[in-house]
């Protein structure tokens, strides 16, 4: 396997041909001001219009079951707004169960690595006890939900916009060519993510009342930050072992 970073046949830059790099900027600029003011407006008032027309992305479900209707019903009659947290409730639930899917890729990547593609610090057994408990607290919310009268299956709204906004993710973890030092990047974004999403869900439980699912929730959160904290000393350790390998090899 080739290293993460080294000097190649990298032709993207624009200094690579400086005499097109000039008529590319000169056309850059022509069309600038070819785009006027009104026609940015006319533009910028379309968009307006399909944002106004445009439906919402998907709805919170009705519970399924009597007893979860009853319970809605209640948390609505005490002037609470349960489809907040279960739209949030829905994403963690997505969140953690692709978490677990993705952690399973960086082991392969992991088991995977030799001398030109190091895994450095990572190990393949603190990858799996961080997918086991990405599982746990999948389970955790799963159990939550079905508490409530939910369907913990459901897409929420939140869950899809969750999905899409992280699309790029698993790309990076399942491409053949990226390193391990490039997939604790992307897995950095993931962790610093659902850090934040699970202390709102906190949140919004306790404004729910459901004391015990905050207190479930905030030892949940305590194994993100751990998670966070050790994919942060990963990257920053693999990062700093592949400088001191250039530098010696130019030495």
């Amino acid at each position: 396997m080739a290293k993460a970073a080294e000097l190649g046949k990298n032709r993207t830059g624009i200094d690579m041909s400086p005499a097109d790099a000039e008529r590319m900027i000169s056309g850059a600029k022509e069309f600038s001001s070819a785009a006027s003011a009104d026609g940015r407006t006319a533009i910028a008032a379309l968009e307006r219009e399909y944002i106004a027309e445009a439906e919402p992305i998907g709805s919170v479900p009705a519970p399924g079951t009597l007893r979860g209707a009853l319970k809605t019903g209640a948390k609505k009659a005490t002037g609470k707004n349960p489809e907040v947290f279960l739209n949030k409730l829905g994403e963690r639930l997505a969140y953690e169960r692709t978490g677990v899917r993705l952690y399973e890729s960086v082991i392969t990547k992991v088991e995977a690595a030799d001398q030109m593609h190091p895994a450095g610090p990572v190990t393949v057994d603190e990858l799996q006890q961080i997918r086991d408990e990405e599982m746990q607290h999948f389970q955790l919310l799963s159990d939550v939900a079905e508490s409530l009268g939910a369907d913990p299956t459901a897409l929420t709204p939140a869950a899809n916009v969750a999905a899409v906004a992280t699309m790029g993710i698993p790309k990076v973890l399942n491409d053949p060519r990226t390193t391990v030092a490039q997939c604790l990047d992307a897995l950095l974004t993931l962790e610093l993510v659902d850090n934040a999403a699970w202390e709102l869900l906190i949140q919004l439980a306790d404004n729910m009342g459901l004391k015990d699912a905050s207190e479930q929730f905030q030892r949940a959160l305590e194994q993100e930050k751990e998670h966070l904290a050790t994919v942060r000393s990963w990257l920053e350790e693999i990062t700093t072992q592949e400088a001191r390998r250039g530098a010696q090899a130019r030495h």
